[in-house]
């Protein structure tokens, strides 16, 4: 513990710097809980991705989807889900599965269609990079 406190007093930038990242670090997961967002593992992604009622909303550049995406994942992106059309607003009584390169992206657009009525809606964790990573199918088509 001493060394802890001789190294803040020797170089406060970097604790600073520390202590404001894990601040910061703490709020958005606060926050994120509050605001009642799921986020699924691949693994529990599955079965919700099984739901008939479900749709897997892929917002990665269309170059990036086209590298390979989730089985019937539909290429939307975030702009147009802030602005909804009316073939958005059909989506609001679906299951939402929100998937982007690698999930932080999506939250914020979770976060939006919570506030827009969707009822169901969840983040892939991790994104198409741990979707990958756990060996779950990809797709070009």
């Amino acid at each position: 513990m001493e060394q802890m406190i001789e190294f803040a007093g020797n170089h406060p930038l970097l604790a600073g710097g520390f202590v404001a990242v894990l601040g910061l670090l703490i709020y958005t997961e606060v926050m994120r809980k509050l605001q009642g967002l799921k986020e699924l593992t691949p693994a529990l992604a599955v079965p919700w991705i099984n739901d008939p009622d479900a749709v897997v909303i892929d917002i990665s550049p269309v170059a990036e989807f086209n590298k390979g995406h989730i089985v019937d994942a539909r290429n939307i992106q975030a702009s147009r889900l802030a602005n909804p059309d009316e073939e958005i607003q059909k989506l609001k009584e679906k299951k939402l599965l929100l998937v982007c390169k690698s999930g932080p992206s999506a939250v914020p657009v979770a976060a939006s269609l919570l506030k827009m009525g969707v009822k169901d809606v969840a983040v892939l964790k991790g994104g198409m990079a741990q979707w990958r990573s756990d060996q779950f199918p990809v797709t070009t088509k």
